[in-house]
C-alpha cells in the first residue's frame, strides 16, 4: 500500500510539491516532527536490540529512500544520519561512533566500526557550471560500500563512489578516494594500502612501495 501511494505521488507533480512540503520545509531541508514520530517508523526498518542516540543525533531520514538498521546495532550520541539523496543501510552488529556523519546512498554491512567523527558521504556537488552555485546544481551520486567486518579509525573521510572490502582497518585521519581491496590496512591521505592479510601465513604482509602504486593503479 505504502509503496502504491508512493507511485501515485511521483506522478503527479502538483501532489508531489505539497507532500514534499508537509514532510519537509523548503528553507530547512529536515524531516518534520510528525514525519519523524509517525510516517518513518512505517516505512523504515530497525532491527531488535539496535539503539539510536536520537535526543542528541540528527537522523534526518525521509520516507521516499531507505534507512534500514540490522540487528544489535549502535548509533552513537552527535552523530548525523541523512537519506535524502540515496538509501543508507547499516548491517547487523554496525557501530557508528560520536560524532559521526553518514549521507547516503551508504551501504554499511555487518560487523563494521566506525570511530569518532568520521565523514562518509555517498554524493558530491556537481560544478560543471561555474556560472552556478554549486548547491543549486545536480548531485553526483556514488555509493558507497564498506563490507563486513571492516573498522574505520576517528576523523577519517570516505568519499562518493568508495568501496572498501572485508576485515579492513582504515587509519585514523585517513582520505579513502580509492577502492581498498579486502582484507587491508590503508592510512594516509590519500589512503594507500600499506598491509595485506595473507590467509595461508595467517599474519599482515607488508606492501612494499612498489606494489602500493600497483595497488592504486587498480
Amino acid at each position: 500500500m505504502i509503496e502504491t501511494l508512493k507511485r501515485s505521488i511521483k506522478q503527479n507533480n502538483t501532489l508531489l510539491k505539497f507532500s514534499s512540503w508537509l514532510i519537509s520545509p523548503l528553507d530547512n531541508p529536515k524531516p518534520r516532527l510528525w514525519v519523524k514520530l509517525f510516517f518513518n517508523p512505517l516505512v523504515h526498518k530497525k532491527g531488535k536490540g539496535s539503539i539510536i542516540r536520537w535526543r542528541r543525533s540528527r537522523i534526518d531520514v525521509f520516507p521516499w529512500k531507505r534507512f534500514e538498521i540490522g540487528k544489535k546495532c549502535t548509533i552513537e550520541d552527535f552523530t548525523t544520519i541523512n537519506n535524502g539523496a540515496g538509501d543508507v543501510i547499516l548491517g547487523d552488529k554496525v557501530r557508528i561512533g560520536i560524532g559521526s556523519v553518514v549521507i547516503g546512498p551508504v551501504t554499511i554491512k555487518d560487523g563494521c566500526g566506525l570511530g569518532q567523527h568520521v565523514f562518509i558521504s555517498g554524493f558530491n556537488h556537481c560544478y560543471q557550471d561555474g556560472t552556478k552555485n554549486s548547491s543549486i546544481q545536480p548531485l553526483d551520486k556514488k555509493e558507497v560500500i564498506i563490507d563486513e567486518d571492516t573498522h574505520i579509525g576517528a576523523n577519517a573521510v570516505v568519499v562518493a563512489g568508495v568501496h572498501i572490502g572485508k576485515r579492513c582497518q582504515i587509519g585514523a585521519g585517513s582520505v579513502v578516494t580509492k577502492d581498498i581491496p579486502d582484507y587491508s590496512i590503508a592510512v594516509g591521505n590519500p589512503a594507500r594500502v600499506i598491509k595485506r592479510y595473507d590467509l595461508e601465513q595467517k599474519q599482515w604482509i607488508k606492501i612494499l612501495k612498489w606494489k602500493q602504486r600497483k595497488i592504486k593503479l587498480l
